[in-house]
């Protein structure tokens, strides 16, 4: 009896194995035929990160969200606009505003914005007077307060003592040869010594081996141009002040905007930082030259600043007191600022287009005055088009995806192949821990250029495996969404050019490679910005005659020109384009 138990439940056993074979092999012929379909006739991606392009669904490799369809029925569509599916654009939240009229009354005067800068005539550039060694240094960094006749430096100058030598040894003979004793005098007072100091030298009848220098002017020091130890030649800068008890506020005024502007018209001006509080001035300056890019005209007022509360470099927002006796109200058409991505100097927005199919263009607009939350528009959009107000860095990423025109691939002129890709990034603010740690991955990059510099192939290979670590390590986690899916696509591309410069040994081959690097690089730190240790300032260099004439670009450190491109063959062709600081 007891066998017969073990029988009955070893036959249910092979029965359920059976059963469960056949039941899996009917799944997996069924899920090949799915595969097969699906591969064929669709590919999938998200709805969050659009450059991802997988044949099967799934979760996206990025986020994890489910993958969904893509759509890629943009035939017959211009190279501005492309198509999105109804679902994806639920999947990323995006939404869409129609463009409106917004009333601007001349009562309330004309509103333009800008900056604090220094006021240019009260900088000074205190020099050395004679040439010789710093042998101690009293300002030790930038943003230091200094008085008039403040002691700076002490400086050892061999040919300062030897004319003390000079002086004590006519002043002897000052009865018997005057005209000497005079000629050594003028020539200690051309180098800026005082009538009390040459008379103490006399007196004293000791040569001062460490001659102080003192401030010629009060104010801030904006740069620290020596350091303790250096030599200096007679006449060269030790210091730049600024004397900030005035201030400039320059503004932007657009073209169409001119002829409500007139020296000597009231504005009344609020800072960010201060925004309750009004500063009453007079528009000083209009400048006669009219920049050609922005198509602004800048105007300018000078303001009071003995309390030191307005910073260079703080923004501005100025309203003109209206002159008119017209106060009746006209309209324009404005667009919220959700809608605009800026590009260095263009601004773009998405318009969709008129239709049940979701058809969106990418447009490019010219913005006037800020109207509250809202941008006037001067050209580019008509009233009662719509456009996207919310998810625009997503709608660009679907852009770049679809192989259209976006902000981050516009067509560019070869006329602009100078300019510093500025024009192509949008600026994003995000975490400081995020910029240092970029600003992290540029040390091991300037290391690649000085290796490239000194046409050392094995030093680059070394160098490019550091910077690929360095980008690495950056921590995604910082970014939002849009911000994330921005710096992958950036990297991905760098990370290609890095990979010819690792498996190659022939510096020409590298230094190709380093310059389309650079491109999207640059890209970055123009669409992130960079902090470095020490706000140690970053210069942009370009060269024109690299890449067969048509100019490209690299980071450094130093002011100096070491061409990467060329190496000794043309070590100090190029020049500095611009300076990245902290």
């Amino acid at each position: 009896m007891k066998n017969f138990k073990y029988i009955l439940l070893i036959i249910g056993l092979l029965i359920g194995t059976l059963i469960g074979y056949f039941i899996s092999q009917s799944n997996i012929n069924s899920s090949a035929d799915l595969h097969i379909e699906s591969s064929a006739d669709q590919h999938w991606t998200c709805s969050m990160h659009p450059q991802i392009d997988l044949p099967e669904f799934g979760p996206c490799p990025i986020c994890g969200m489910d993958l969904i369809p893509m759509d890629n029925s943009s035939d017959g569509l211009d190279a501005n606009q492309f198509k999105m599916t109804e679902n994806a654009m639920a999947l990323a939240n995006i939404e869409t505003t129609t463009v409106g009229e917004s009333e601007i009354s001349s009562e309330g005067g004309l509103v333009l914005t800008g900056k604090i800068s220094e006021n240019e005539k009260g900088n000074a550039l205190q020099t050395a007077h004679f040439a010789g060694r710093i042998e101690k240094l009293y300002i030790s960094s930038t943003g230091e307060t200094v008085k008039r006749g403040q002691l700076l430096a002490l400086i050892y100058s061999p040919e300062l003592v030897s004319t003390q030598g000079e002086l004590l040894t006519a002043l002897e003979m000052k009865n018997s040869q005057p005209n000497l004793y005079n000629a050594v005098r003028t020539k200690l007072k051309l180098w800026k010594l005082s009538e009390s100091q040459i008379n103490k030298i006399e007196s004293s009848k000791k040569v001062i081996t460490d001659f102080p220098v003192y401030a010629n002017v009060s104010g801030v020091v904006t740069e620290k141009m020596v350091d303790q130890g250096n030599h200096v030649k007679e006449g060269e800068g030790l210091f730049k002040i600024a004397n900030l008890s005035t201030v400039w506020a320059n503004f932007d005024a657009y073209e169409k905007q001119l002829s409500a502007i007139k020296k000597g018209d009231k504005i009344s001006i609020t800072t960010n930082a201060n925004p309750n509080e009004e500063i009453l001035a007079t528009i000083s300056f209009i400048d006669p030259v009219l920049n050609s890019s922005t198509r602004t005209v800048t105007v300018r007022a000078v303001l009071n600043n003995k309390n030191g509360t307005l910073k260079p470099g703080m923004f501005v927002q100025g309203v003109l007191e209206s002159n008119s006796t017209n106060t009746e109200s006209s309209t324009v058409v404005s667009v919220p600022k959700s809608a605009v991505l800026w590009t260095g100097k263009r601004s773009v927005v998405y318009v969709k287009q008129e239709g049940d199919e979701a058809i969106f263009e990418m447009r490019e607009v010219t913005l006037g005055n800020e109207l509250n939350s809202n941008y006037e528009v001067l050209s580019g959009l008509m009233n009662g088009e719509e456009v996207v107000t919310n998810g625009t860095f997503t709608v660009d990423a679907a852009a770049q995806l679809s192989g259209k025109r976006s902000m981050m691939n516009q067509d560019k002129d070869a006329s602009n192949e100078e300019e510093t890709n500025e024009d192509a990034v949008t600026v994003i603010e995000v975490d400081k821990k995020f910029k240092q740690q970029l600003g992290a991955a540029v040390i091991p990059y300037i290391k690649l250029k000085d290796a490239l510099v000194k046409s050392d192939a094995m030093d680059a290979i070394k160098n490019i495996q550091l910077f690929e670590s360095a980008l690495d390590k950056i921590d995604m986690s910082l970014l939002n969404t849009d911000a994330h899916t921005i710096f992958m696509k950036a990297v991905s591309e760098i990370k290609k050019y890095s990979e010819e410069i690792k498996h190659n040994k022939e510096i020409d081959l590298q230094r190709a490679a380093f310059g389309n690097l650079n491109k999207d690089l640059l890209n970055v730190i123009n669409t992130f910005g960079i902090e470095m240790p020490n706000n140690k300032p970053v210069y942009l260099d370009f060269c024109p005659m690299a890449d067969n004439n048509k100019g490209s670009y690299w980071l450094s450190f130093d002011k100096e020109i070491n061409n990467p491109y060329f190496g000794d063959a043309m070590l100090r062709c190029g020049e500095i384009k611009k300076t990245f600081t902290n």
